[in-house]
């Protein structure tokens, strides 16, 4: 009843573990391994899985309907390496269509910050510190602030 069966070269570790433990590392957007240990015995598995496709494939639908998902893909895009300039004028349609989101703000000042628009990132943090101090969330402010000394 087998659902997979790999083979794997253990490895030995110069610790010892006393207790079998199974972990997930190096977890990335499409990747990750799982570590077995016990003893003094490790052994890595890779597992992969092809989520580019899918999520690209998902954005390209949804940016065909009424209703577009423009923030959590601009997010996407500017958290993943993606064209930045796309992401920006998703951003742009997300405050157009929430003016007073200030997360939607201070992600559109990171990406402006990624694109080198110093500028243009400082005003849109300030506009993130504005609205989320009227909506007293100081954990944006805090934010705002932190990215804007990174601007200097």
């Amino acid at each position: 009843m087998d659902v997979v069966r790999v083979m794997a070269a253990p490895e030995k570790m110069s610790d010892k573990i006393e207790t079998f433990t199974i972990e997930f590392a190096n977890i990335t957007a499409n990747k990750c391994d799982i570590e077995i240990k016990w003893d003094n015995t490790s052994v890595t598995l890779p597992i992969s899985a092809d989520v580019e496709t899918k999520v690209m494939a998902q954005i390209d639908q949804l940016m065909n309907k009424d209703n577009k998902p423009y923030f959590n893909a601009a997010m996407y895009y500017m958290e993943n390496g993606k064209d930045l300039n796309t992401a920006l004028g998703w951003f742009d349609k997300a405050v157009e269509a929430q003016p007073t989101a200030f997360w939607i703000h201070h992600q559109r000042a990171n990406c402006l910050a990624k694109l080198g628009k110093k500028a243009d990132a400082k005003m849109a943090a300030e506009k993130s510190i504005e609205l989320a101090t009227a909506a007293k969330n100081d954990d944006y402010v805090k934010l705002n602030e932190k990215l804007l000394k990174e601007l200097k």
